[in-house]
């Protein structure tokens, strides 16, 4: 994958990058593919609102019309080999997704790792070969290797290492659990029949792609975010003053008055803190309660 800069034609265009999206399948007229009908479903848009219509995240809403696409995060179609079809663009979510029909002649989408070609075999299971796409218990997979959508309980389906040219590492192996170093940083042990996919998530480049223009942000669902210090004071506690004015207290405060910049808000006995090896902010083992041990 690679980057594209536009020419100044216009002042938006002058800091603006767009994908070339070379990962992505053509067909001969040099198209893309549509969508697979059958594995398309309308999903309603929060735009952060909970179910009783009240603002709970802010800064969402608008954006682009777009369908979802099912996406196969279990790989419980075991031992039966599939053949990847096309590489898609997915406007759900920053990966590509690539399109595989089984055996069988079913199709799903799974997310699309690097370098995987169109025409590749890929199975899921424990027997299944250690190649790219592959999905196998964590016990199986040799360390060192880098894997992505990563089930955090037996059969639930991957839910980390999904963003785009993510990839976590196999550090260690003790007993039943596999100690993985996730693309925060952190160490974190994960029992070792869960299963997880080879190789590192495609599109890689995402993180570097400047959207340019404040329109841009819009398609995506954003919103504009506004400074508290420029609010009135029945707004934000940093608002009012006559022209600029400091915060006016010691720390400043969240909308609702809460400290921010570094206010831990993470319950210290968080059952799943015990897994935790070494976090991502401080080195150092935890134990049960999330307490950093020396």
């Amino acid at each position: 994958m690679g980057i594209r800069t536009l020419r100044p034609y216009t002042p938006s265009t002058r800091h603006m990058t767009v994908s070339d999206f070379e990962e992505l399948s053509r067909d001969e007229n040099g198209k893309r593919p549509r969508p697979e009908k059958s594995l398309l479903q309308f999903v309603h848009r929060k735009k952060g609102r909970n179910n009783r219509g009240v603002i709970t995240c802010r800064h969402r809403g608008g954006g682009h019309k777009r369908l979802y696409r099912i996406i196969d995060f279990r790989r419980d179609k075991r031992g039966i080999p599939a053949t990847v079809k096309t590489v898609e663009y997915d406007p759900n979510r920053s990966a590509h997704i690539c399109l595989v029909e089984y055996e069988d002649g079913e199709k799903r989408y799974i997310l699309a790792p690097r370098n995987l070609q169109v025409g590749a075999t890929i199975m899921a299971g424990p027997e299944a070969p250690f190649e790219i796409g592959n999905a196998m218990p964590l016990e199986r997979i040799p360390l060192g290797t880098v894997v992505h959508n990563v089930e955090l309980y037996p059969g639930r389906g991957g839910q980390v290492v999904r963003a785009a040219g993510a990839g976590a590492q196999v550090v260690a192996r003790e007993g039943k659990y596999v100690s993985l170093k996730l693309p925060s940083g952190e160490v974190r042990m994960i029992r070792g029949e869960c299963y997880a996919t080879i190789g590192q998530l495609g599109n890689v480049d995402h993180n570097n792609i400047s959207l340019g223009k404040a329109g841009r942000s819009r398609w995506l669902g954003r919103r504009p975010q506004v400074r508290g210090s420029v609010m009135n004071p029945v707004d934000h506690p940093h608002g009012g003053g006559e022209g600029r004015a400091p915060i006016g207290r010691s720390t400043p405060v969240t909308p609702w008055g809460k400290p921010t910049l570094g206010y831990k808000t993470r319950k210290r006995n968080k059952p799943s803190n015990k897994f935790i090896v070494r976090g991502r902010r401080r080195g150092g083992r935890r134990d049960k309660g999330g307490r950093a041990v020396q």
